[in-house]
């Protein structure tokens, strides 16, 4: 039997969902905040979770309690069984998953698990899972190896288009609770399974990165507002 604390505002993906539009910037920035220090914990026992997603990450109280990342089952020490046959077993939730990683080229290292933040942070910006719209196959897979035609920034502006209709709708400002109303491709998938992409290409750096990443920050330029310089 496991004694376990119970986290009564279950996982950040459903907080998201249901809460999103009362969450002000100040308590996304402490939960970011929050989140960073746990993972560098976990790396600095030289620990890799390998599954790190929203789904995995819980709190009894997002609006200023502690946050707890779960789920440590594919987790592992590194270093830890280089001769394991099955080490390079691509295992998680594809839009999470780093592209050294999905195309079998590196190990699940630190860095992996930081891609992973950056797109849990896009998720606390915008309140929208990545790749909602899309199928999450071996197209997406290839499309987030080889960053083609800035996916990820074409998920930002549809994001910000959707939530700006949603303002527009908002005719009062009130404390209630107002979920975000969106539907996920039936084969968007945002719980951890086994991926085989080993026939993806070899990578490739991409002459226009820079460029494309300057436009990726860019977008974010717009949404911030005074009550974001508050200290946490």
């Amino acid at each position: 039997m496991m004694v376990l604390e119970y986290a009564k505002d279950g996982n950040l993906r459903e907080h998201l969902k249901i809460n999103f539009n009362n969450i002000n910037w100040k308590q996304k920035l402490y939960n970011l905040f929050r989140l960073s220090e746990r993972l560098m914990n976990i790396h600095k026992l030289d620990i890799v979770h390998q599954d790190f997603h929203p789904g995995n990450i819980l709190s009894s109280n997002f609006k200023g309690g502690f946050i707890f990342i779960s789920d440590f089952g594919l987790s592992k020490l590194i270093g830890a069984n280089p001769n394991n046959p099955e080490k390079k077993n691509i295992f998680g939730v594809l839009p999470y998953i780093a592209p050294e990683v999905l195309s079998g080229e590196k190990e699940y290292t630190k860095a992996a698990d930081v891609y992973s933040f950056g797109i849990i942070a896009y998720e606390m910006i915008t309140g929208f899972p990545p790749y909602l719209d899309i199928p999450h196959d071996e197209d997406l897979a290839m499309k987030i190896w080889k960053n083609k035609d800035s996916e990820i920034v074409s998920q930002i502006k549809k994001a910000e288009e959707f939530s700006a209709n949603q303002e527009s709708t908002n005719t009062t400002t009130t404390t209630t609770t107002t979920p975000l109303n969106y539907q996920t491709h039936p084969q968007a998938i945002y719980t951890s399974r086994l991926f085989n992409y080993s026939k993806l290409p070899k990578p490739k750096n991409k002459e226009n990165f820079e460029r494309e990443l300057e436009e990726l920050t860019k977008s974010f330029s717009h949404i911030t507002t005074n009550d974001d310089i508050d200290e946490f």
